[in-house]
């Protein structure tokens, strides 16, 4: 079992950045891939951001609406994944989750059921 939880989240103005942060306990951490998902009030979730874990090389995968302005990094010996956000948008206003999984294929990291472990989600919301 992982347990995930999601600090970070809350109100900015567009242009502005915020910092997410995910704690993560029960398992090995450094061998999950960690990803950030968001949605948005009458919208399906969806695929922000993942960093594989160490098998994967640690490399990042990023949506193109955030690629240039969100950066995911992780901490390995404080088993904490992060999301830096730049450059905010008031389309970027969602809640944003953690999740976790075990080794993922190339195929599976933008698919949310390809994720076994989710964090109660943080809200960010961008004023315009």
């Amino acid at each position: 079992q992982v347990q995930l939880a999601e600090s970070g989240g809350g109100l900015v103005q567009a242009g502005g950045s915020l910092r997410l942060s995910c704690a993560a306990s029960g398992r090995t951490f450094r061998t999950l891939s960690l990803g950030w998902f968001r949605q948005a009030p009458g919208k399906e979730r969806q695929f922000v951001a993942t960093i594989r874990g160490s098998g994967g090389g640690n490399r990042a995968y990023y949506a193109p609406s955030v690629e240039g302005r969100f950066t995911i990094s992780r901490d390995n010996t404080k088993n904490t994944v992060f999301l830096q956000m730049n450059s905010l948008k008031p389309e970027d206003t969602a809640i944003y989750y953690c999740a976790a999984a075990g080794g993922l294929i190339l195929s599976q990291i933008r698919n949310m059921a390809s994720y076994d472990y989710w964090g109660q989600g943080t809200q960010v919301t961008v004023s315009s």
